[in-house]
């Protein structure tokens, strides 16, 4: 079975709801937010916050256009098939690896560059600006339909 087909299976996998500007808004305040705190912070905490300031950055992006994960293997397999996205997919997935290692085995791990996490976020906060949410959110649904195939 293939990914987005399984995490549309799953209760807290990727569905559909209302598009929210607001909560969207919450979700990129937090990344900023976080990311300020990660620049500040020394340690292990860095990479357990540079993965979630980009893991929110791109979470706004999904509920802005109605979609809804909360299993972030399923919200990370999104951006795989976005476009604009797929490059960084692999490097977010690693943050997560690290996050996990860091925050549950409490392995030494350095975060690799603070600019990459700018980068990201911002270049969610300029996708957000730039797309047109509606045509966003049938682009996901398409997404989804074709990976059933």
């Amino acid at each position: 079975m293939k990914k987005l087909e399984w995490c549309c299976k799953q209760k807290r996998g990727i569905s559909l709801v209302e598009p929210n500007k607001n909560i969207s808004d919450q979700y990129m305040k937090e990344a900023n937010e976080t990311l300020d705190q990660m620049l500040r912070t020394k340690g292990r905490w860095k990479v357990i916050m540079a993965y979630y300031a980009c893991y929110n950055a791109f979470y706004s992006i999904l509920i802005r256009a109605g979609i809804k994960s909360e299993i972030h293997d399923c919200t990370i397999a999104l951006m795989k098939k976005m476009p604009e996205f797929k490059e960084d997919e692999k490097y977010i997935s690693k943050l997560k690896s690290d996050r996990i290692d860091v925050q549950y085995y409490l392995k030494d791990i350095e975060l690799d560059k603070e600019e990459n996490i700018k980068t990201f976020i911002l270049k969610c906060k300029s996708f957000l600006e730039d797309v047109n949410t509606e045509r966003l959110r049938e682009i996901i649904t398409e997404m989804i339909k074709g990976d059933k195939n």
